[in-house]
């Protein structure tokens, strides 16, 4: 969000002037600007987070004789309101404290050193309350070099850092997959297309200079060919995130792990319109609920939920890598008590790999050291169950081996962090009492001195009580002034009236301090020794245990690596066992991969509706079979509205993504050819923002299919060709079909309420004819949701639109527009057979007028003849084939879809 102008800077005061500076700086964040115990906003950055936050602006000061608006929040409580900020597209720079009041004062500065020390925005945060632990926080950079395009993304909070070089039209199918917090593009690449749907999320850089030097650099080595080869586009993406990242987190510096390349890897792939179908993370209203991920997440921490979420958005493709995952959920499945034991202790496990990222940056809390110690003991426990699950008969599948090993890091912080950290940790580094006691003598012996001094001031209360005279006196610690002596106001006029004598000149002779509405502020000699002594004491102390959660955290930093495994081990076993867990609970099978392209689904159901049904205590799913296997791999699906045809269409495309993410799917039995690439083109919808129609944008994505699936894909598609005129909807489907089944030979469900497609399932080998089945009860129709062979009677449109609350007289009269088009259409004589929807023979032709023989050739004669307002498609079709033969024409050489399409454009001409 782009910020407002500012009034100049000039006559500031020195700590407004600070502000200004940083502003400056960063022109588009909101400034939180730390005085005391409040980050302040002033000007339009008050009124922007105060309406924001729901915050009250006041006023302090002057600017040019004009007052400063002002909107502060508490320091304790910066996280939430960040949280709030980020949400609503805010960038905010955090401008912090550099010294104290008193180190300011002793080099004579006019006011406290302040600096911006980290730029907070969507794709930068690491704290608890700025994420969503479910899913990552990705940092994606785009940029191009040597007619490539590369991407490289980093989420900050975990370590994980990635790149590919890819074609740009795969970028829309990469930002599908990713969803990420924030992009990074060049000012030069800020107009591409794929990028329209997250501009309030992109931020533009300029490209870095010497991209392999800035990496080498960031990660201190001298060559990057140990992290992989990279392509000149990758090392650009890399370099602008991390020059990025660089300049929002200020003198933090990040613990990122070396960039993985992602081009080997063999990955099924999705486009953006597929992954929108098919709600594979999150619905088509952005709901996390009634998705994929959320109908089939078991997993038990947060790690594992992102894990899973990662699989199900890019599953594999290489056989062997998808059996090893089945394997682990087989085992697991197998062994029951193992499974057990095992989600026992996930249950509950803290979030170890952010909490070692704040570590690594220096903003961690108390309580991510706990969750590392948790974390840690935890694994061991999973260890030592997977240690006892095996047998020499029964080895431990791969995955899970490795896991195992991975749970058990060499240098292990944990039995040091058990021994040093207290049972009740405070909220804050600033609270203290984070090292229990006994783990260090020295600072043991100044935490006694320092509670020793607190002791001593109930002994010098009471002193000072008995020598003024003041019973009500009672001593309490004050901000800015340390210990003062505080009594009712009455005493205290009477103490300042008439001291005790006998204490003029002692350490014990009353000070007056402050005068307060019903009470008066004392302070002595004796007492500000004391404050002095007891300041002293819990100084040392705080620096002490300062210094020892220092070593702690040098501790976990150094065994970062294999907390890092650890961490990553965690989440795998938490993925298998909860797919193990979903298979027992929803009787989901074991799908057999193989590598010829075959289907075969027995009792197949539709995780997301099923569970719906189950949570709203609705029917039971009616499953289906499906089998597209050679011979039988194209399915023309015909059927009524709400009889499930899209829920047939994407519980097999799902089947896919389940299967070769490694877990198992809702069926009886399920047999599955490796899937390169997964089209789904199911529902409608325009693109208001970029000038396209519903049909444009149904257009376009057909394209994609006919244009990049091949004869490894699986293709679902819903009434191609709905969105424009009958006549041009029918030749595109048509031919859309036969490319289907002729040129690219996939395997494909292709749903259609044109049932003059029917007429293909005699001429194409491998097309089956399946429909809903619908039946008639006492005049109400009955929706089976099952599958059947062969076509479908009716469309049943009319049945639908009163269920759908039509008004009855339109209803009734559709019905009698409907019998007057059937009577219209009942002469389709050739198509009697083919097409049950019409019946009767066709009206003849009127008689052409004569024309001159030498001005007209026969087929033009024939042409005049036609009345173009009474064909239909058939008739369009044999009105060519004679106009062919008049011309001397092969009509024979004409496909099917090439002779509906010219008999369509005759007709408009004719017109």
């Amino acid at each position: 969000m782009t910020s407002r102008p500012y009034p100049s800077p000039e006559g500031a005061t020195p700590a407004l002037a600070q502000w200004f500076a940083a502003k400056q700086a960063h022109p588009d964040a909101l400034v939180f600007f730390r005085m005391g115990d409040f980050f302040e906003l002033f000007f339009d950055d008050a009124a922007r987070a105060g309406e924001a936050l729901g915050l009250a602006v006041s006023h302090r000061g002057e600017h040019r004789g004009e007052p400063v608006p002002m909107a502060g929040v508490p320091v304790h409580a910066m996280e939430n309101y960040l949280a709030r900020l980020i949400r609503h597209g805010f960038r905010v720079a955090i401008c912090e404290q550099r010294e104290t009041p008193e180190q300011a004062k002793a080099r004579k500065a006019p006011t406290i050193r302040r600096e911006v020390v980290r730029l907070v925005t969507p794709g930068t945060v690491t704290e608890e309350a700025l994420l969503d632990g479910a899913r990552p926080a990705w940092l994606l950079a785009l940029a191009r070099a040597e007619g490539e395009w590369g991407a490289a993304w980093a989420d900050l909070s975990t370590g994980a850092f990635a790149c590919e070089t890819l074609p740009v039209a795969e970028l829309p199918a990469l930002l599908a997959r990713l969803d990420p917090a924030e992009v990074l593009v060049p000012e030069e690449l800020s107009e591409l297309a794929a990028l329209r749907p997250f501009t309030e999320r992109v931020s533009h850089l300029e490209p870095a200079r010497d991209p392999a030097g800035r990496l080498a650099g960031f990660f201190e080595v001298a060559t990057l060919e140990g992290f992989g080869s990279f392509t000149e586009a990758e090392l650009a993406a890399c370099a602008l995130a991390l020059d990025y990242v660089r300049r929002t987190q200020g003198e933090a510096a990040p613990r990122l792990r070396p960039p993985e390349p992602q081009g080997g890897r063999a990955t099924l792939r999705m486009d953006a319109a597929t992954r929108r179908s098919l709600e594979i993370l999150k619905s088509e209203r952005g709901e996390t609920r009634n998705c994929l991920l959320g109908a089939v997440d078991r997993t038990l921490t947060a790690a594992g939920c992102r894990e899973l979420a990662a699989r199900l958005g890019a599953p594999l493709t290489e056989a062997a890598a998808i059996a090893a995952r089945h394997d682990a959920v087989q085992a697991l499945l197998e062994a029951p008590p193992l499974a057990a034991g095992l989600r026992a202790a996930l249950k509950g496990a803290p979030d170890m790999a952010r909490a070692l990222a704040r570590l690594a940056l220096d903003r961690f809390a108390p309580r991510d050291l706990a969750a590392i110690r948790d974390s840690l003991e935890r694994a061991e426990m999973m260890a030592d169950a997977l240690a006892q699950g095996q047998t020499e008969a029964a080895p431990l599948p791969a995955l899970l081996e490795g896991a195992r090993a991975a749970l058990l890091p060499a240098d292990s912080p944990r039995g040091e962090l058990a021994r040093a950290l207290a049972a009740e940790l405070p909220a804050r580094l600033e609270d203290g009492n984070i090292v229990a006691a006994g783990y260090d003598g020295e600072l043991d012996a100044l935490r006694r001195m320092r509670d020793d001094a607190r002791g001593a001031i109930a002994a010098m209360q009471l002193d000072l009580a008995q020598a003024w005279g003041v019973a009500s006196l009672k001593i309490r610690h004050h901000q800015q002034f340390g210990f003062l002596a505080e009594m009712p106001a009455a005493a205290g006029e009477k103490l300042l009236r008439a001291p005790p004598p006998k204490l003029a000149g002692t350490p014990q002779a009353p000070v007056h301090r402050q005068t307060m509405a019903n009470a008066h502020r004392f302070t002595c000699a004796a007492l500000a020794e004391l404050d002095r002594k007891l300041a002293a004491a819990g100084e040392q102390a705080a620096r002490r245990e300062a210094a020892v959660v220092r070593h702690l955290r040098d501790l976990c930093l150094r065994a970062a690596r294999g907390i890092d495994a650890a961490a990553a081990a965690m989440a795998e076993v938490d993925i298998h066992a909860a797919a193990a867990a979903l298979a027992v609970e929803g009787g989901w099978c074991r799908p057999e991969m193989v590598e010829r392209p075959e289907f075969r689904i027995r009792q197949g159901r539709h995780p997301v509706v099923e569970a719906a049904l189950a949570r709203n205590r609705g029917p039971a799913f009616v499953p289906n079979d499906a089998d597209l296997s050679p011979g039988q791999r194209l399915c023309l699906l015909t059927g009524p509205n709400m009889a499930g045809k899209s829920t047939f269409l994407r519980q097999n495309a799902i089947m896919v993504v389940l299967a070769q993410a490694g877990l198992f799917v809702p069926a009886a039995a399920a047999r599955i050819g490796l899937v390169d690439r997964l089209f789904s083109r199911v529902g409608a919808a325009d693109d208001i923002a970029g000038g396209r129609s519903t049909f444009m944008v149904e257009m376009t994505e057909t394209a994609a299919i006919l244009n990049q699936a091949t004869s490894r894909s699986l293709v679902v598609l819903d009434e191609v060709g709905r969105g424009t005129a009958t006549w041009d909807g029918l030749a595109i489907a048509w031919s859309v079909l036969e490319a289907l089944h002729d040129r690219i030979r996939c395997r494909a469900v292709f749903a259609t309420h044109f049932h003059e497609l029917t007429a293909l399932g005699g001429k194409l080998p491998e097309l089956q004819l399946a429909h809903m089945k619908v039946r008639e009860h006492r005049g109400e129709v009955v929706f089976q949701h099952l599958v059947g062979p062969g076509a479908a009677e009716k469309s049943w449109g009319l049945h639908v639109a009163r269920l759908a609350g039509v008004p009855r007289a339109v209803v009734q009269r559709a019905g009698a527009v409907l019998a007057a088009l059937e009577e219209r259409a009942g002469g389709l004589e050739p198509l009697a057979e083919e097409l049950p929807l019409f019946h009767g023979r066709a009206a003849a032709p009127p008689t052409p007028e004569p024309q001159p023989q030498d001005t007209f050739h026969p087929a033009l004669h024939a042409l005049e003849a036609l009345d173009p307002d009474t064909l239909s498609p058939r008739e369009a079709l044999e009105a060519l084939y004679r106009l062919r033969m008049l011309h001397g024409g092969n009509d024979s050489a004409k496909t099917a879809h090439e002779a509906v399409a010219a008999a369509h454009s005759a007709v408009s001409s004719a017109k």
